[in-house]
């Protein structure tokens, strides 16, 4: 690969992080631009050679500067509802003043056609980057197994997994599988300017059979609860969850019902080379912590 810099949007989040990580193994950290909203919370990126730069999505001339001189550019969608769509447009708009010859971009699987509420604002990010005449790779990321593995600590508090999904099969990944295809596309652009890759795990299974995968491992029995979506909403806001965000969860789970999260063409596990991490595997991880 030719000196090209890459730039990863919000790197301080967990994604972002891993991405850097993926990067790192193929290509120089001097290659590597890390864009954080505080910089100062960049300082082990800076010690490993990572440049790090200030990227808040809402401050346009922050942005400018940010990718002044960068290639390749990955935009990791915001993680504040209702305003993305704004900021994407923010970083785009920079994008094209400063020359950048790559966007990928992390959308939602099925962005086109997806009965999931956050569809909503991925789809008009799209098309921002199809018309914004910079070559693009669309990264439709289906949901992170560790969705799911966060609702470990209550499902064994409380002996169970509660959830709207029924019995809809999920075809979820690990961050790390999902960052690891966003290195690859950005390590590699010529392959892949232009293509619109739907991103999910080799693996699907039902919330049923995570719960399951709990108790086996962990000893406890942890049953499988299903609730309609408007009761499943209330038990997360009864936990302590945000308003938006325990909506965001409730529906999403509803539209996994429908197989909004289902998908069997194993396309991640062939962009990145190796099987996707199994759900068995994530749950391990997470009851060692």
């Amino acid at each position: 690969m030719s000196n090209h810099r890459i730039l990863v949007t919000a790197a301080g989040g967990q994604l972002g992080r891993l991405t850097i990580d993926a990067l790192h193994k193929l290509v120089p950290a001097s290659q590597i631009v890390a864009g954080l909203r505080d910089p100062a919370k960049g300082a082990d990126l800076a010690a490993r050679g990572v440049s790090v730069v200030a990227a808040d999505y809402s401050k346009p001339e922050a942005l400018d500067a940010a990718l002044k001189g960068i290639d390749r550019l990955l935009l990791i969608s915001s993680n504040e509802l209702g305003q993305r769509v704004v900021q994407h447009r923010n970083v785009i708009d920079a994008a094209k003043r400063a020359g950048v010859k790559l966007i990928a971009y992390t959308s939602v699987l099925r962005a086109d056609t997806s009965k999931l509420s956050v569809a909503k604002e991925h789809l008009p990010t799209e098309e921002l980057i199809r018309t914004s005449g910079i070559p693009f790779v669309l990264l439709r990321n289906g949901w992170y197994t560790e969705n799911y593995t966060a609702s470990i600590p209550a499902a064994l508090a409380h002996n169970a997994l509660i959830s709207s999904a029924g019995d809809g099969r999920i075809a979820s990944a690990t961050r790390a599988d999902y960052a690891a295809a966003a290195a690859i596309v950005l390590t590699s652009a010529d392959e892949h300017a232009g293509k619109v890759y739907e991103l999910a795990g080799d693996q699907a299974y039902t919330l049923e059979a995570f719960a399951a995968e709990i108790t086996k491992q962990s000893g406890k029995t942890v049953a499988y609860v299903r609730l309609p979506e408007a009761d499943f909403k209330a038990a997360l806001l009864g936990a302590g969850l945000p308003s938006e965000l325990a909506e965001l969860i409730a529906t999403s789970d509803t539209a996994a019902a429908d197989g909004a999260l289902f998908d069997d063409s194993r396309t991640l596990g062939k962009l990145i080379g190796r099987p996707t991490t199994p759900f068995a595997e994530t749950i391990a991880e997470a009851l060692k912590v």
